[in-house]
């Protein structure tokens, strides 16, 4: 009687595992005929290093058994490609960030790809051990912001192999794949409007430049129109900060706190104008006619405070869909995309006008 209940397991054990061979063979029957969990399984493949070198190879030999391989990694294999597209975006506090991030998600999963996301905090080291994250996981491009990062991270993907496009930038005769606007031309166009209002004046409240390549230009285009009309701005009107509403405050008292305190400040982002705007207000200003304030991103908040805030528009959903078209057609065929310039759009609002005919009489 024993002998034939042992017969009998073991011809089931045997179709068992014919019939895993044939038919799908899941993780769960991986799991079964190595007598672990599932979840175990899962554990050896992702981190084979947090488990035992007996469990390593008890889970070996029911893979090797049954034939089993992962879907994604039987993609991998079969198109030496694993389906996931990363992208490093230096914050999710930047409305424009988000919502590119979400049309380049949108539009990647219309054709099966995962996006992998990273922040980096506007620190180039930061971004660049992201990537390299990304790319041992097996990413099959990347997405970035701007053109300068770690002196490294180009020779990287180089040596990888994977295409990437920089987003949110675009420079003329640049060598890098972009798709995004001139941030130069574009704030070059914004004090030349305000310059043609009749301000002489002054003052820009910028991002740190050290290591946003955006804010660097944005600050040339400034300084290059004032240059074209025979103007400058004096160090002293020139201030930086890194990011929020509360630096654009104190940014403001800043350069209004000067012997000659301007009469039109450009905010390099939508936090500072937004800060700047608050801080006026709070103070007392008489905004447009003591002061204008313009600024850039353009976020939905700017349109909606008492004063509205002059910007420059940035099409951030149109980057995001573009982003993802454009690193698809690289994927498809490697030097066939084309480099993507869209144009920013002044936004005039209530913010901005000409100057005062006199200074502020102070107290």
């Amino acid at each position: 009687m024993s002998k034939s209940k042992k017969t009998t397991t073991d011809e089931t054990d045997a179709d068992a595992g014919r019939k895993s061979r044939s038919s799908g063979v899941t993780l769960r029957d991986v799991a079964r005929f190595a007598g672990v969990s599932s979840a175990t399984v899962s554990r050896v493949m992702n981190n084979p290093e947090v488990v035992s070198d007996e469990l390593r190879s008890r889970i070996k030999v029911a893979i090797d058994h049954l034939g089993w391989v992962p879907h994604a990694a039987a993609r991998a294999l079969a198109t030496q490609r694993t389906g996931t597209i990363g992208a490093v975006f230096p914050t999710l506090a930047n409305e424009h960030f988000a919502t590119a991030i979400q049309t380049l998600q949108e539009s990647l999963e219309q054709v099966g790809y995962t996006l992998l996301l990273g922040c980096s905090q506007y620190d180039p080291e930061r971004e660049y051990r992201q990537v390299r994250t990304m790319l041992e996981r097996g990413v099959d491009a990347v997405v970035l912001v701007g053109e300068a990062h770690h002196p490294e991270l180009y020779t990287l993907l180089a040596q990888r192999q994977v295409p990437y496009v920089n987003t949110f930038t675009y420079r003329e005769g640049g060598d890098t794949l972009c798709v995004g606007i001139d941030n130069h031309q574009a704030f070059f166009d914004f004090t030349t409007y305000l310059i043609g209002l009749g301000h002489r004046r002054f003052a820009m409240l910028s991002q740190n430049a050290d290591s946003n390549d955006r804010a660097r230009a944005r600050r040339e285009g400034v300084r290059d129109a004032l240059a074209e009309h025979g103007l400058g701005i004096s160090a002293a009107h020139m201030v930086e900060g890194f990011w929020g509403a509360r630096e654009g405050r104190q940014l403001f008292s800043k350069v209004m706190n000067t012997p000659q305190p301007p009469t039109a400040i450009i905010c390099g982002n939508g936090s500072f104008a937004m800060g700047a705007m608050l801080e006026a207000m709070h103070k007392g200003y008489d905004v447009p006619k003591e002061v204008s304030l313009a600024g850039f991103d353009d976020f939905e908040l700017m349109s909606e405070l008492p004063i509205p805030i002059t910007s420059v528009r940035v099409p951030s959903a149109e980057i995001g869909v573009t982003a993802a078209t454009v690193i698809l057609a690289e994927l498809a065929q490697r030097g066939s995309a084309k480099s993507v310039k869209f144009e920013a759009e002044i936004i005039v609002r209530q913010s901005s006008g000409p100057p005062p005919k006199g200074r502020r009489k102070t107290g």
